[in-house]
C-alpha cells in the first residue's frame, strides 16, 4: 500500500493537497500516482498569475510510460510553481510529498477544502484500482 499522510487532503484523480493556513494551497501528486506513471521525465508547470477552476487541467507530467494531466482540485490562482522541477522532474518521484510538490495556489473559498477526501477515502480509492 501507498503512503497516504493524513494531514493531507485528496482528489480522486491523486492529486494531494496540504492546506497552508492562509487561503493558500499545496497540490502535488500522491505516491501511488507518480509510482503508476513511472520515472518522470518532464513536468509542464502553469503559469504564476493563472486562474482555474475545480477539475481544470493545470499541469502536464509526462513519464516513460505516458503523459498525464494534473487537475486543480479547488477554484483558484496558482501563486507559486516548484520552478525545481524543470531540471529535476524526478523530485516528484522520490518525494511526491515534500520536495517534488507542483504549486501552489490561493483559493477562492476555504469552504471548498470540505469536499476533499481524506486519507481514509482516498486509500479506498487506491485499494480498489489496485485489485
Amino acid at each position: 500500500m501507498s503512503e497516504i499522510p493524513n494531514e493531507l487532503s485528496y482528489t480522486k484523480t491523486h492529486e494531494w493537497i496540504g492546506n497552508d493556513g492562509d487561503g493558500t494551497i499545496t497540490v502535488g501528486i500522491t505516491e501511488y500516482a507518480q509510482g503508476s506513471l513511472g520515472d518522470l521525465v518532464f513536468v509542464e508547470l502553469p503559469e504564476v498569475g493563472d486562474k482555474f477552476g475545480p477539475g481544470d487541467a493545470v499541469a502536464v507530467v509526462e513519464s516513460v510510460k505516458a503523459a498525464s494531466d494534473i487537475y486543480a482540485p479547488l477554484a483558484g490562482e496558482i501563486v507559486e510553481i516548484n520552478e525545481e522541477l524543470a531540471d529535476s522532474p524526478e523530485r516528484v518521484n522520490e518525494d511526491p510529498f515534500g520536495e517534488g510538490w507542483l504549486f501552489k495556489m490561493t483559493i477562492n473559498d476555504t469552504e471548498q477544502l470540505s469536499g476533499l477526501l481524506d486519507a481514509e477515502a482516498y486509500g479506498e480509492i487506491v485499494e480498489a484500482e489496485e485489485d
